[in-house]
């Protein structure tokens, strides 16, 4: 099938824009690529450092004949998705060495959840965690002695702060090796109606506490096709885990195989193995587009819409909203996963999941098909699906249809023809929305505001029963230099109530929604933040705004607002507690959420 002509042009304007970024970096790798394999170079009593607790693998590692793969794990037993990383170092040690080549944990790095601490202080280091990750794995592998790495990630930030250092060493292959989902428990729709009979009284804690713990079970990724599951699709459209991996599940036979043939993989990418493939050859622009296309087609999370800017910043390579836009029009919303729909991601893999969804968009020609990945060249690699016969790992064809339109539909009869991802313009600036979860007949409102400085102040609103008519809840000074971009997910129950009650509600803010964001309009990441002296600072009470998802469009309909001195805020309880007194220095350096909410230059 012929490319379609937007994924050309829009690939092409994003490689012309790239241009000067994007050969600097390369040229950087190609000289650290001459180099050769790193811990040759070492001085003898470096090596000796290196290697001391190596055990047998001493020889293999002094002699340097075979790679040395650098473990960079996010592991630990609080977060579910992380926990079963704890076995990963022994199985790729092993796989290692039955190659002939050696395994290292390299380092560890922070891994935290959004789901512990939405709502809370800690949220407020959330998105600064993921250049913390990627700073970590500087240090890890600065070490200079490994010949490829194998990343251990699932979760919100620590993925895109992977991708980032796996950048910064694009030189190296890199093998991104997940720990799949947990296995579906309570339903997600279940557990949403339990939160909002919870907001209004009519149940306890007791009965919260249950339907929680009914549905966060057990070890894997939770099931909700949020950040986490995002991230997980993305590592398959562009080209960093094996084929259909993504979904299996924890502690399971075919995943710990898995787990072991990307490790031997990653060796086999090395400059000392057969197929040298160094990362920065598989994330180019291509692949970022491919990765884009992937996040419209099944409704990810609108974190995104800021860590993919990051992640490709890191590679030279300059993204902005309106590409993603631009390919949202062009991309059908092919599934329907919590919060899109009422399926987790279990039932998404079951139907056919990525294998079918990568299938069918290389069909209609809305994927580049000849980026590089670690399976090979061709995106069609990532059509198949592992299976285990015996103890042999193989790839065969994988469903080639929907195993469950309700879940999956093609190209040509999508649940929607657009992605739901919409840029939007306007008098407040830019600003971002997610509407493939929300009807249509709430993607348009036109009401007055009710501003406020946090979110704790809307729950006493609520609770004080002040929301009686249409309305659009303004949360500001939520940008990434007032307090680190907190998500606002735990206004989402309040709010689904508003809007239940048939009351026409949307949220305008400079800060994020959670990855599980859905019905209710959003119009998040607003630009320049209200610290920043954005026009969303000068609103006031009673002021119409007027949000128009489906042209693209936030407009303030009160006049003279532009005459008016922007409001300040006292940030000060944002300035300690929880960690936060130390990364002030982050608050005071990032960049807007259009521009990747990083600490890091281009």
């Amino acid at each position: 099938m012929r490319l379609h002509k937007t994924i050309s042009d829009v690939t092409n304007r994003i490689i012309t824009r790239s241009a000067p970024t994007r050969s600097a970096y390369l040229a950087r790798m190609r000289d650290a690529e001459s180099k050769g394999p790193a811990r040759a170079h070492l001085c003898c009593s470096g090596q000796a450092h290196a290697y001391a607790a190596t055990g047998n693998d001493k020889g293999a590692l002094t002699e340097c004949k075979s790679g040395n793969l650098g473990i960079v794990t996010a592991y630990n037993d609080m977060l579910s998705a992380h926990q079963p990383f704890e076995r990963y170092p022994d199985l790729i040690r092993n796989a290692a060495r039955d190659i002939g080549g050696t395994a290292q944990v390299a380092g560890g790095v922070p891994a935290m959840c959004d789901g512990v601490t939405q709502g809370e202080a800690g949220m407020e280091l959330s998105l600064f965690s993921r250049d913390v990750i990627a700073m970590s794995v500087g240090v890890a592998l600065s070490h200079n002695t490994f010949d490829a790495a194998v990343f251990l990630g699932v979760c919100d930030k620590i993925v895109p702060g992977l991708v980032i250092a796996a950048q910064s060493f694009g030189h190296l292959p890199a093998v991104f090796l997940p720990a799949g989902p947990m296995t579906s428990g309570l339903s997600n729709d279940e557990k949403a109606k339990v939160r909002q009979k919870f907001a209004t009284g009519e149940v306890g804690r007791d009965a919260l506490m249950a339907a929680e713990s009914a549905a966060y079970h057990g070890p894997g990724t939770c099931t909700f096709y949020g950040t986490a599951n995002t991230n997980q699709m993305l590592m398959e459209f562009m080209g960093l885990h094996l084929p259909g991996s993504s979904f299996v599940s924890p502690n399971t036979p075919l995943r710990d195989a898995l787990t072991i043939e990307g490790a031997k993989r990653a060796l086999n990418l090395s400059a000392l193995g057969e197929n040298y493939t160094p990362v920065c050859d598989i994330l180019d622009e291509r692949a970022f587009v491919n990765g884009i296309v992937g996040l419209n087609a099944t409704g990810g999370s609108t974190n995104l819409l800021i860590h993919l800017i990051a992640m490709a910043q890191a590679g030279g390579i300059i993204l902005d909203w309106q590409d993603f836009s631009d390919l949202s029009d062009i991309t059908p919303l092919m599934a329907r996963v919590y919060p899109n729909g009422l399926a987790d991601v279990n039932h998404f893999h079951a139907a056919g999941g990525l294998g079918y969804l990568i299938g069918d968009l290389l069909n209609a020609g809305l994927l580049h098909p000849d980026t590089k990945t670690i399976a090979g060249v061709g995106l069609h690699h990532y059509t198949q699906e592992p299976q285990l016969s015996g103890d042999t790992l193989k790839w065969i064809g994988g469903a080639g249809q929907s195993l469950n339109d309700a879940i999956l539909r093609p190209a040509s009869n999508p649940f929607q023809t657009t992605g739901g991802l919409k840029r939007l313009t306007g008098a407040l600036g830019n600003s971002v929305i997610k509407i493939s979860a929300v009807a249509r007949e709430h993607q348009y409102i036109e009401a007055p505001v009710r501003v406020f400085h946090d979110q704790d102040a809307v729950k006493d609103a609520f609770k004080a029963g002040e929301f009686t008519g249409d309305v659009i809840v303004v949360v500001r000074f939520q940008g990434p230099k007032a307090n680190g971009m907190p998500e606002l997910h735990s206004l989402t129950p309040m709010l689904g109530i508003l809007q239940g009650r048939g009351l026409k509600v949307a949220l305008v803010t400079d800060g994020r929604m959670s990855g599980a964001s859905g019905r209710v309009p959003a119009a998040i990441h607003v630009s320049p933040e209200a610290l920043d002296g954005g026009m969303i600072a000068k609103l006031e009470d009673g002021d119409v705004l007027r949000l128009d998802a489906v042209n693209g469009t936030l407009d303030v309909l009160t006049g003279g607002i532009n005459d008016r001195l922007a409001a300040s805020a006292d940030l000060s309880a944002n300035e300690h507690g929880t960690g936060r007194d130390l990364f002030s220095v982050f608050r005071r350096a990032v960049s807007s959420a259009e521009t990747g909410a990083t600490v890091f230059g281009v």
